[in-house]
């Protein structure tokens, strides 16, 4: 690995724990404005000094965060459908270039895998195609495991099949959905596994109960969005979650430490 990709790449996953925060905005660019993220500059605001990097769109890079943030950024570079698409979501190609990733000073760059679909093959060349651009700039690649509206497909043998894959073609570190049987998911990827956040949980000990056992079975950090800041305290949510990931807490202590920040809020 070159030095240029190790230091971006360390930038995102902290020397000290080997772990890490991601807050995930990146919603829009199929989902549209959804609920709490309406204007992003916003709502990112009080989070962006809690979270070890964002990943985000290039349109919100530039008209919604300020220029002097030193939050480092995971740049999604896919896209091409939007929810209305149905069964058509997974058809989608590299949206951003290489070149305007490090104009905007992109710690890495992140796009989706959809293993098993119609559109498997285009999609995997994706990635193949951007780990060659990424390693004539020094630039890590985050392969998403994504799955569209199929979440039955969130099991251990079928995340292991994508996780690997991505690793295969050349990623530099991967993101999937928490499953049963995880540690095999995580135990057969040669590169570090973060997990996704997903639609908003019951609880917030459901959230850290499962970033908890992400991190025990063998993630490395999480990539979060709703779960964070569509909670009505999300600065007390994104606090409790680094308890966990960075310094080890159970889900019951990092969530007593969530009812203290909201208290003191």
């Amino acid at each position: 690995m070159d030095w240029g990709l190790k230091n971006r790449l360390s930038r995102i996953l902290k020397p000290d724990t080997g772990h890490t925060v991601m807050l995930a905005i990146d919603h829009g660019y199929f989902l549209g404005p959804i609920s709490k993220l309406e204007k992003p500059g916003e709502t990112v605001a009080p989070l962006l000094d809690h979270a070890d990097a964002l990943m985000l769109a290039r349109g919100v890079v530039r008209n919604s965060i300020p220029s002097d943030m030193d939050t480092p950024m995971v740049l999604r570079v896919s896209g091409g459908r939007s929810i209305l698409a149905g069964e058509n979501l997974s058809d989608e190609g590299l949206a951003t270039a290489m070149d305007d990733a490090v104009r905007l000073n992109a710690s890495a760059v992140a796009l989706s895998v959809f293993v098993g679909t119609e559109n498997e093959r285009q999609t995997i060349l994706n990635l193949a195609k951007l780990v060659d651009e990424g390693m004539r700039y020094g630039m890590p690649v985050l392969g998403v495991t994504a799955v569209g509206k199929e979440l039955e497909k969130r099991d251990a043998r079928y995340l292991s099949l994508c996780c690997r894959m991505c690793a295969e073609f050349g990623a530099s570190f991967v993101k999937t959905y928490f499953c049963e049987e995880f540690e095999k998911v995580a135990g057969s990827c040669p590169v570090p596994v973060v997990i996704a956040g997903g639609p908003q949980m019951d609880t917030e000990l459901d959230v850290l109960n499962m970033c908890r056992e992400a991190i025990d079975k063998g993630a490395v950090g999480v990539d979060m969005g709703r779960n964070i800041w569509q909670n009505e305290h999300p600065v007390a949510m994104i606090s409790a979650v680094r308890a966990v990931v960075h310094e080890g807490k159970s889900g019951a202590e990092a969530h007593d430490l969530y009812q203290s920040i909201k208290s003191d809020g």
